[in-house]
């Protein structure tokens, strides 16, 4: 059992964290999911989850290209 300390702190057992596949670094999203209960839970990364998701040819050739250039401007 762990306890919320006075900055609102708990320290999670080495034991659960290792159960739920989670480690020291790892980002979580944190969110009520009822009285007296919170789930905890790792955030995606979004570059390795939409990365390549769009099909071939949404974009015209070179126009990444021309909005970088507009980015420098």
């Amino acid at each position: 059992m762990s306890r919320i300390s006075s900055k609102h702190q708990v320290t999670i057992p080495v034991r659960v964290l290792r159960q739920a596949g989670l480690a020291a670094g790892d980002n979580v999203v944190l969110r009520a999911s009822g009285h007296g209960r919170i789930e905890l839970e790792r955030a995606d990364d979004l570059i390795t989850r939409y990365a390549g998701s769009l099909p071939a040819g949404t974009y015209p050739a070179g126009h990444l290209d021309q909005l970088r250039g507009e980015w420098r401007e």
